[in-house]
């Protein structure tokens, strides 16, 4: 009866911008859809959509986004809605999500909160606690 868009994942978007392996970019970094990052960044990034952090990519400065895949290294803090941190993943700073999702050998240090939107008139009233890990 009801139909349910098929969600396209994020390694599966078209990429809109792209900072290849061995660029340096040493400032805050806004971008409005799907970025995928294989050099480096120092400063902070705040991407609308997604963004895919390559093996060989770093960024140093805290992080916005709706989903985040990291198979490289972050120094600094992010805040997001999906979080997955691939074997190759190092994050290193605090990490506010709602759903996250670790491969064996991913890496992070630093804290950790979770909250869990829910739409029940029941939860509204309820007051959730931060997981910290």
């Amino acid at each position: 009866m009801f139909s349910r868009k098929n969600k396209v994942e994020l390694d599966q978007q078209v990429i809109t911008t792209f900072l290849s392996e061995g660029c340096v970019f040493d400032g805050n970094l806004k971008a409005p859809a799907y970025v995928r990052i294989e050099g480096q960044i120092k400063g902070d990034v705040t991407i609308d959509e997604g963004l895919i952090l390559g093996e060989k990519g770093s960024i140093t400065g805290n992080i916005i986004t709706k989903e985040i895949i990291v198979y490289g290294t972050v120094n600094g803090n992010i805040n997001t809605h999906s979080l997955e941190i691939r074997s190759t993943g190092r994050i290193t700073g605090d990490v506010k999500t709602q759903v996250l999702q670790v491969e064996t050998g991913g890496n992070h240090n630093g804290k950790l909160s979770m909250s869990a939107q829910s739409n029940t008139a029941a939860s509204k009233h309820a007051k959730a606690e931060p997981v910290t890990v």
